[in-house]
């Protein structure tokens, strides 16, 4: 298995084999980029104990010290940010820009973050007595890391993805083993030369590729403590159903199919360049990108012209010359998905009312697809009620906004959404009737570039979250610690030998605190007071 140490960029070679290795292509002109060894599942066994010993010892490591460590990658991704978006855009298809903008400088800002908040993260926290009569049993939760967790990321962002769950669950104090998606290798391997350059304890971090159907199944069955995956719900199911036979602990983030709102009183320029940027930013292959717009009948033109000369105005190609704004698909098999999306919605009735142009048409060379904006659209169609990950967006008009919200929650996924109106207040109230676990006012898609912002859906969406606190937390187990500080204690009031005098006692507390009346909680003082002595007595 590869770990740090051998994980590196140069793992491609010029002599490309299929049978060893994972072939990387670039999607956008077909070239052969090299390929990434292949790893043996018959290894994990090993890889998974040398990463718990490393774990045992990295546990013990002052937070600060650790933080110091992550500030290491983040200066090194620094130095390297040209080169890292260059790999990413060659291995992904996406634009440089793009893979600056989405996957390199959020990261940055992510390690920044966790690094100067892990030691309050991870901090002890002291509860506050939950009644006064028990004031003296004084509880703290302390945070646990797991042992050694699996992160298995997908391919449409291969490095921000998974780059601040690992440095979150190593923060934690965990060991990693990471698997990154293998349409994207280039990248992974990029990223574990990144995690290099802090140093770190050897086997704490691993970097395994393994094909995507063994992948999985052979972290859980080898003894990982915590598996993050991000990727389809089909396959997130097939996890969390495997992971119960040990009852491993799962975080899953399994797409999404959003919803944009489009008020009467919104800005329509903004709300127009919005929905540009979010449905077509990396070709509308992201879990959070808008990909259904419902728009007050009001505006529904205005916005609808102002929508489609900007995704008419779109640049598609490769990005050999700066002058690109949208990239290719990753796969071919995303490619073909799309097609059959439009096609399907197409033959239902749906008006292709604006697109860009293409570079071969329809595709041609390289996995190309025009951005597009679809009218006459409903949900019986698969571009509006299923994850198309493409650069297709869907435009309703609506009647109400009470419309929209029932149309935006018609979907067995929900992870983000958008609201876009100047009232603030009542685009609040709109949002927190949409069942998605992320919605954005005036904006849609760059929450997962803010470190501090839990990430993470409702209904099929997945399970868990991570980023921010709440994310951090899904590093560790929490652990309730309580101490007893009432001095002289030589048993507790309801220890044996037991009595009536006992059961009086006990009662008495509850009609103190909660009887009806003062005459029942004094008689309760009184029995009380005649069990409290025995506390002190052997």
């Amino acid at each position: 298995m590869s770990a740090t140490a051998t994980a590196s960029p140069a793992a491609a070679t010029a002599a490309p084999d299929s049978a060893i290795a994972t072939i990387a292509y670039n999607p956008a002109t077909g070239e052969i980029l090299g390929q990434s060894r292949l790893d043996d599942v018959r290894d994990l066994p090993a890889l998974v104990a040398r990463a718990r010993a490393a774990q045992a010892t990295w546990e013990k490591t002052p937070v600060r010290s650790r933080s110091a460590a992550m500030l290491r990658i983040r200066d090194y991704i620094v130095a390297h940010a040209d080169e890292l978006a260059e790999t990413i855009s060659r291995d992904n298809g996406k634009t440089r820009a793009d893979a600056m903008a989405t996957e390199i400088v959020p990261v940055t800002m992510a390690i920044s973050y966790y690094a100067r908040k892990a030691p309050r993260f991870l901090a002890d926290r002291r509860l506050m007595p939950g009644n006064p009569l028990l004031a003296f049993k004084l509880a703290k939760i302390a945070r646990v890391p797991f042992g050694v967790i699996g992160i298995i990321a997908p391919w449409n962002y291969p490095f921000a993805i998974p780059f601040s769950e690992v440095v979150m669950g190593v923060l934690a104090g965990n060991a990693v083993i990471l698997k990154t998606a293998t349409e994207t290798q280039l990248v992974g391997r990029a990223l574990a030369a990144c995690m290099d350059a802090a140093g770190l304890p050897e086997g704490l971090f691993t970097f395994v590729n393994l094909p995507v159907r063994l992948a999985g199944d052979a972290l859980l069955e080898n003894g990982i403590d915590k598996l993050f995956f991000t990727g389809s719900v089909g396959v997130g199911k097939k996890l969390m159903a495997k992971a119960a036979e040990t009852l491993t602990p799962v975080s899953l983030e399994l797409g999404g199919n959003d919803a944009m709102i489009v008020c009467a009183d919104a800005d329509l320029e903004r709300a127009a360049a919005g929905a540009t940027w979010a449905g077509m930013q990396n070709a509308g292959q992201s879990c959070g990108g808008v990909e259904r717009i419902y728009v007050e009948e009001s505006v529904y033109e205005p916005f609808l012209h102002s929508l489609a000369a900007r995704v008419r105005r779109l640049r598609v190609g490769y990005d050999d010359s700066w002058n690109v704004d949208m990239g290719a698909i990753t796969t071919k098999n995303q490619l073909n998905t799309i097609r059959e999306h439009v096609a399907e919605a197409l033959a239902k009735g749906a008006k292709i009312y604006a697109q860009s142009a293409c570079p071969g048409g329809n595709g041609g060379a390289g996995l190309f697809h025009p951005a597009m904006v679809l009218t006459e659209v409903d949900h019986t169609m698969r571009v509006m009620c299923e994850e198309t990950f493409g650069p297709v967006v869907g435009v309703m008009k609506v009647r109400s906004i009470d419309e929209a919200i029932e149309l935006a929650n018609d979907s067995n996924l929900g992870l983000t959404g958008s609201v876009w109106s100047r009232n603030r207040a009542a685009a609040e109230k709109i949002a927190r009737r949409i069942r998605a676990g992320v919605v954005m006012i005036n904006d849609h898609l760059m929450s997962h570039g803010l470190a501090e912002t839990p990430w993470g859906g409702f209904k099929e969406s997945g399970i868990g979250r991570t980023h921010g606190d709440i994310g951090f937390a899904e590093m560790t187990e929490p652990q309730c610690i309580v101490h007893d500080y009432l001095p002289g204690v030589k048993k507790n009031m309801w220890w044996y030998p037991q009595s009536k005098g006992v059961y009086d006692g006990l009662k008495g507390i509850a009609n103190l605190l909660y009887g009806s009346d003062l005459a029942s909680r004094a008689a309760g003082l009184g029995q009380l007071l005649r069990l409290f002595p025995r506390t002190f007595r052997s």
